[in-house]
């Protein structure tokens, strides 16, 4: 070897074959090397700049306590999101044609361009040949290192399909000119078009470029060959002679795809990334730095990618959305949580910045790791904040959820506390959420923490969430405790807004079999804190009351019914007098009902004929006798008896004056 430093690279990477296992499918083991290497931590050089300005009193992006290797268990990948932000640029460059009104709009938008927009875009318009050609152009114009080989044969197969011949050929030139071949697929596409449209001429040229050797120039075959040279063996001075004597100019697609292909090789790709900058046949850009980041962004190649990364930055080059999400994707599958909290933070001091939902996946998976990082979690939570973002109640609720998915809702707190101190304004729904899932699954002191919190912090507890504590607490059949939050409810708020959560206590206690408990403690609210009971209450507690044999206590609640201007409940009265009450009881009901005289003839007519159905002639004649004469010689009374009576073929009843 001709330099010290490729030879010491090499040695890192592959001193003894067995500090790596390749896989079929592109992953890798480490064995021996995490034994060997685990009190390695990563040197910091403190007379290295920072590539960039942090808010946070950023240091470094990787603490150098974190050992190289670590032992990770298997969690499937983040899966690539696409960049939701294409329909959005395809919706422009579709409505607007001047450039100026177009720049204005991809401002106003926050449109970042990436490679992956660019081809999404690209891939939509194939019916939309003149907005694809605006778009295309101006890309071409204001951001040409985000299209490769791909956007062109993209943008020439739009042309060839839809009859733009002329515009066909001048990309085909184009695209010679840069190095780029014209894919099989695209020919294939073309030339069908071609045969259908009878364009002879256009066939045969078409044919003459692949003839040429075109796909064998292509920047696809240039790439696998240079690969395979540097797969062949180990680097040295016939490697780079093979490579030299290819005559390649080396272009920012050329050397992305050379990267990706070397993927699992990572020291080569290294190697191959500092020679071809050396020896100065490429400078390297954005692009070809974000394609060696995501070579080396994985676990055992930790402090090369920060190299790279802080390197990067410091040349004025961004990293790429594409890189974060890849990037992210394997240190979160590697459970290496503390370096995806790094890389979000390197991220989001960049132009690129990460989406809402990217914080909230960070977020999720700290809560839900071995143990709870609420060191980690502060980060993010300051990160994000300190971008000139505000926590929502959406952001929060997400976490919690992920907190209970792991029987962690106890920290649920400490997790309200941390995002409240970023600036994070609970709504009253919110906390009742949290309050409900709290006491609903038996954490009564959690409950209890919550509370005294957020009373300390200042926050107003709204009905919705003193109803939410009484609920929970029914749920869990604790019925004291939800007793005694009641009572505080309507201390706090006063018992205009109780009717609901006084509705689920009475419930609760009728399906504790407490109906009696349940009365007295509707009286006791009555009497004491001027409670009106909603009307919904009222009814449920007189059917219970009735079903257990509560007659007495069922008329008083009728009397309260009035006295709060509801109309009286008879139906519950009139079934259980007809079929299992007396005389007494009856006439004891309608009077519970009198207001200035007897209840109304038709209530009365109810009760009589429910004694007929139910079989109970006498004590309906005994009830007769005891009303006032106005109903026993009332018409409809009298008709009524002598009807039931004539098909019984008993007396017609004696009429008092």
């Amino acid at each position: 070897m001709r330099d010290q430093w490729r030879l010491l690279l090499l040695r890192y990477y592959t001193c003894s074959p067995a500090h790596f296992t390749f896989q079929s499918s592109s992953h890798f083991q480490v064995h021996s090397l995490c034994s060997l290497s685990s009190n390695l931590s990563r040197p910091i050089n403190p007379n290295h700049p920072l590539p960039y300005k942090n808010p946070l009193n950023y240091k470094n992006p990787i603490n150098p306590t974190i050992p190289i290797c670590r032992n990770f268990s298997s969690e499937p990948v983040v899966e690539e999101k696409k960049d939701p932000d294409f329909a959005g640029v395809v919706d422009i460059f579709e409505n607007f044609r001047d450039l100026n009104d177009i720049k204005r709009e991809l401002d106003l938008n926050g449109v970042v361009f990436t490679h992956e927009t660019v081809l999404n875009v690209l891939r939509n318009l194939d019916s939309s040949p003149d907005v694809a050609r605006r778009f295309f152009d101006w890309v071409s114009e204001n951001d040409n290192e985000r299209l490769s080989s791909k956007s062109y044969n993209l943008m020439l197969r739009i042309l060839g399909v839809n009859g733009f011949l002329k515009e066909f050929w001048d990309l085909v030139h184009v695209m010679k000119k840069k190095g780029f071949g014209v894919s099989g697929y695209v020919r294939d596409q073309v030339k069908e078009k071609f045969e259908k449209e009878g364009c002879k001429s256009d066939l045969e040229r078409l044919s003459g470029i692949f003839a040429t050797g075109s796909t064998d120039n292509s920047i696809e075959k240039i790439s696998s060959r240079i690969s395979k040279i540097v797969k062949s063996g180990v680097w040295g001075d016939d490697v780079e002679k093979q490579i030299l004597e290819l005559n390649v100019v080396f272009s920012s697609d050329l050397v992305k795809m050379i990267l990706q292909n070397l993927g699992t090789e990572t020291a080569k790709a290294l190697i191959f990334f500092r020679w071809i900058e050396e020896g100065r046949k490429f400078k390297h850009d954005e692009q070809s730095y974000n394609a060696m980041a995501r070579v080396l962004g994985r676990e055992d190649c930790i402090e090369r990618f920060w190299k790279v990364v802080d390197e990067m930055r410091n040349h004025g080059h961004e990293m790429e959305i594409e890189t974060y999400v890849k990037v992210l994707g394997r240190f979160v599958k590697r459970k290496m949580i503390k370096d995806a909290v790094d890389l979000y933070e390197f991220a989001m001091v960049g132009k690129n910045k990460p989406s809402v939902s990217c914080c909230i996946f960070l977020l999720r998976k700290i809560v839900v790791g071995k143990k709870l990082d609420m060191g980690l979690f502060s980060r993010v939570v300051r990160i994000y904040t300190g971008s000139g973002n505000a926590l929502t109640d959406s952001m929060l609720d997400a976490v919690l959820k992920s907190l209970t998915s792991v029987g962690r809702l106890g920290d649920c707190t400490t997790v309200l506390k941390e995002m409240e101190e970023g600036g994070l304004v609970t709504s009253n729904s919110l906390q009742g959420k949290i309050a409900f899932r709290l006491c609903s699954s038996g954490k009564k002191d959690k409950a209890s923490e919550l509370v005294d919190y957020l009373e300390a912090s200042g926050s107003t507890l709204g009905y919705k969430t003193w109803a939410s504590l009484v609920e929970g607490h029914c749920v869990a059949g604790d019925l004291e405790k939800a007793s005694d939050y009641f009572l505080k409810m309507v201390e706090k708020e006063g018992a205009s807004c109780a009717g609901y959560a006084f509705e689920l206590l009475i419930d609760a206690y009728c399906r504790k079999n407490r109906v009696i408990d349940a009365c007295k403690l509707l009286h006791n609210y009555v009497r004491d804190n001027q409670l009106k009971p909603w009307n919904t209450t009222y009814k449920l507690l007189i059917k219970k009351l009735l079903v257990q044999g509560g007659f007495e206590d069922a008329l008083n609640l009728l009397g309260l019914m009035k006295d709060h201007g509801f109309p009286p409940y008879v139906d519950p009265f009139i079934e259980y007098v007809s079929k299992s009450g007396t005389s007494d009881h009856a006439i004891d009901f309608l009077k519970a009902m009198t207001s200035k005289r007897f209840p109304s003839t038709s209530v009365v007519l109810r009760m009589f004929e429910a004694f007929f159905q139910a079989g109970r002639c006498s004590i309906a004649q005994d009830v007769l006798s005891k009303c006032p004469g106005y109903i026993r010689n009332h018409a409809d009374v009298l008709n009524l008896f002598c009807s039931m009576n004539s098909s019984k073929g008993a007396a017609t009843p004696v009429v008092g004056a």
